[in-house]
């Protein structure tokens, strides 16, 4: 019976898919407005929110296997390097496939969890933050499980995200066929040039022959391999090499045609890895002293918490242009620091003053004071669960 239901649904969420994720995202919107308009409503809010991501994530995995399995489906837009290289380890790895998608599920459970243990456990604070205590132990034993598999930077999110168009999957078939029809043509000598050919830039000829010449990437490849003459000193050094100016011209480059799995370079050194490894466990200290704070007015936890950040980002490797993923990762951490001004006494002191100031002198001034308004009834959520601002 479950099986039934199962396969039912996933048949009904191919050949609706563009409808479905138009849901998502409209009750998506819906939950950044359901915040302070009647009792509880953060609660229901999380938890619409949790539902979706949890959904979401189901729904991800359905259309992946799916059109994995489907021989005639070509995405039109080529996959991210994030999507290349998270897919190829959760393919390469069930450990990795399974403790990022656990990493996941419990990211987005945990605001909905901090919000129940607050209203079951009032007045027992110890309790409150021993289960907030947990859940970041499991996070960073998930993190620290990752990076035990791939020995590179743990990328966030480490799973795949949507990157399908979901009107795309209105012509597929129930059933993926072998068939010699989904086969490409075989070209005879006597038949006109494939369209891939055509769109070569180049003036081969098709079938090649003897006198048509060699490819011009192999004959750039034969170049390059040449002894180079020496150069004067002070004379700007070649930065790419035959093979990318070839590649370049047709819309590629030597990113899009790396192996996915060294689309991130291995941490080497010792520095690396204390860098990585602090960075991971950052948010389980931070926690930790939240947690035996006494005074909770002081900015002791803050302070330590920021001092482990700036030693990760003081620690860590700078690399190279090539390495855009990588690159792309250290920016968001670099970003994540701006979280900073919605925690402790910064916020307290700083940040929500302000806030409040700009509420206050907006409210009569038509459409500003509607998000005046919106950012009031968040602020009180920042003063009271620790998941709100969070990373």
């Amino acid at each position: 019976m479950a099986p039934s239901v199962l396969g039912h649904y996933e048949s009904l969420l191919i050949s609706n898919a563009s409808t479905i994720n138009t849901v998502e995202s409209s009750i998506r919107s819906l939950t950044w407005f359901l915040p302070g308009r009647f009792k509880d409503a953060e609660l229901a809010s999380e938890a619409l929110s949790a539902t979706l991501n949890l959904l979401s994530l189901y729904h991800d995995t359905i259309l992946s296997r799916r059109l994995k399995a489907d021989p005639k489906y070509r995405p039109m837009i080529p996959p991210s390097p994030h999507s290349r290289y998270t897919h190829a380890w959760a393919d390469k790895s069930s450990v990795y496939k399974w403790a990022a998608r656990m990493l996941e599920i419990v990211k987005f459970l945990q605001l909905f969890f901090e919000m129940a243990m607050r209203r079951r456990f009032k007045a027992k604070q110890k309790t409150i933050w021993r289960g907030i205590i947990g859940v970041e132990m499991v996070k960073a034993f998930l993190r620290l499980l990752i990076l035990k598999v791939t020995r590179r930077p743990v990328l966030s999110p480490p799973i795949p995200e949507r990157e399908i168009d979901p009107a795309t999957l209105a012509d597929l078939t129930p059933s993926p066929s072998t068939s010699t029809s989904s086969l490409p043509p075989k070209y005879s000598p006597t038949d006109s040039p494939p369209p891939h050919f055509k769109n070569n830039k180049h003036n081969t000829t098709f079938p090649p022959t003897a006198s048509s010449g060699p490819n011009p990437l192999l004959a750039a490849a034969s170049l390059h391999n040449k002894p180079q003459q020496p150069q004067p000193f002070g004379a700007a050094a070649a930065t790419s090499s035959p093979i990318e100016d070839y590649l370049l011209p047709k819309a590629l480059s030597t990113l899009d045609v790396k192996p996915p799995l060294t689309l991130v370079r291995p941490l080497n050194t010792f520095r690396d890895w204390v860098s990585e490894i602090i960075y991971l466990l950052r948010p389980l200290i931070y926690v930790i002293a939240l947690s035996r704070a006494q005074n909770k007015k002081t900015s002791s936890p803050l302070v330590v918490s920021l001092f482990l950040e700036l030693v990760a980002h003081y620690l860590r490797r700078t690399p190279p242009p090539s390495f855009t993923l990588e690159r792309s990762e250290y920016a968001r951490r670099d970003r994540d620091l701006l979280w900073y001004f919605l925690r402790g006494v910064v916020w307290k002191d700083f940040t929500q003053p302000k806030i409040q100031t700009f509420v206050k002198a907006t409210e009569k001034v038509p459409l500003i004071n509607v998000v005046g308004a919106l950012v009031h009834d968040w602020m009180p959520l920042i003063d009271e669960y620790y998941y709100y601002t969070a990373t």
